[in-house]
């Protein structure tokens, strides 16, 4: 689950993060008053979106000369002015695709006074699996790019959950990011509340993008992203709290409350599949032969035949979907479970695409029996290869 700036900033505060005075708003009315509470004279707007690259983001309905997703302004005057340039318009950047999302939260932050930027994340390298921090003197931009061009300024030290963060992996950390003085007593100070932050939080990442030093010589967190372990969240009702579900796909809220594993694609060909494993190659081999999957769909091992039927109900309810292709191997799932789920389903909501299901394993002659006798237009296949190819010629028109 991701969360917004603003929140991450918060939490991070909490544990005795540097972090500037700020204040979220979501109407344009909020935006002087939210102005007065912070010591200017230098101010930052920030659009609030699930999503990088704000700032060298561009608003649909602006145009192109228009100012992006955060913009510096040094007046109360025009921060009300921005603010109601940007609030409830659509900003487009490179994450979001060109639909782009719609700024429903601002976050009026204080000005810095900057003198370097820097890069540091916490996340889980699975490796070695353990913590580790990603730090780099190129902050402020896009560590892949950092990562394809300037590797050998990437540097990666794995914490020890044991010993925590240590002397000497501090050490390791503020000379690679070529801190000193007050900076680096701060970094080393930091780095402690980062690592206690996203064990305790149970969090699957933890970027700082970027970390500045000041011109007084002071560090301070001016960008912060935050994702929360989705399956930890049980443990966290404070974290659920602050899930904005206007930022994610409706289908895949749909899902999450049946407990399937759902994540919405680009593509036109449905899938439905247990097991994460054979999910991945059924994506695979559609696009081997020349499509695209329009999701990630996981029913699971013991999914039941209603779960199977709210699968079956979102994977429709996409209309970009042209075809659906069903891929079961039973071994706690039963293939005549997911027969019924399939029928109940196009029963209930109707079937107005090509449909290729491949069953086999547990009950797989009851679950073929189940779909013949159906009356359904469903087209059989023998195995994986034979339902990929079945499915793509079929939505393709052969």
């Amino acid at each position: 689950m991701n969360i917004h700036e603003y929140q991450a900033k918060a939490l991070l505060k909490s544990y005795g993060a540097p972090v500037a005075a700020g204040v979220a708003i979501f109407s344009a009315d909020e935006a002087e008053a939210a102005a007065r509470q912070l010591p200017g004279p230098v101010y930052v707007v920030k659009s609030q979106i699930h999503a990088g690259g704000r700032g060298k983001g561009k608003f649909k309905e602006l145009g192109p000369d228009a100012k992006g997703g955060v913009r510096v302004v040094k007046s109360i005057e025009e921060v009300v002015a921005n603010v109601k340039e940007m609030l409830g318009n659509t900003l487009v950047t490179k994450q979001t695709g060109p639909a782009g999302k719609q700024v429903n939260r601002l976050y009026i932050e204080d000005g810095a006074s900057i003198a370097r930027e820097l890069y540091l994340s916490v996340l889980v390298d699975r490796t070695v699996g353990r913590a580790a921090f990603v730090v780099s003197t190129e902050g402020g931009m896009d560590i892949e790019t950092v990562a394809e061009e300037t590797p050998d300024k990437i540097v990666t030290v794995a914490i020890d959950p044991e010993a925590g963060v240590t002397d000497e992996d501090a050490t390791a950390l503020s000379d690679a990011l070529e801190l000193q003085g007050e900076a680096r007593v701060e970094a080393g100070m930091l780095y402690r509340i980062l690592y206690h932050a996203f064990v305790e939080k149970d969090l699957s990442l933890l970027e700082i993008n970027p970390l500045v030093v000041l011109t007084d010589g002071n560090i301070r967190v001016l960008d912060a992203k935050v994702s929360i372990d989705g399956n930890a969240l049980f443990r966290h009702p404070e974290l659920v709290e602050l899930r904005d579900l206007t930022e994610e796909d409706g289908k895949e809220i749909e899902a999450s409350k049946y407990d399937l594993a759902y994540v919405a694609l680009d593509g036109n060909i449905g899938c439905m599949v247990n097991g994460a494993g054979l999910a991945m190659a059924t994506m695979d081999i559609i696009k081997l032969y020349g499509a695209e999957p329009a999701n990630f769909l996981d029913v699971g091992g013991g999914a039941t035949k209603e779960k199977v039927t709210a699968a079956f109900k979102i994977i429709t309810a996409d209309p970009a979907v042209k075809g659906i292709l069903v891929n079961i191997f039973g071994g706690i799932m039963k293939c005549d479970v997911i027969a019924e789920g399939v029928l109940a389903a196009v029963t209930e909501v109707g079937l107005e695409v090509p449909l290729v299901v491949r069953l086999e394993g547990t009950n797989v002659d009851l679950g073929k029996k189940i779909i013949n006798e159906s009356g359904l237009n469903v087209i059989p296949a023998d195995d994986l290869d034979d339902a990929a190819q079945k499915i793509v010629a079929a939505v393709k028109g052969a």
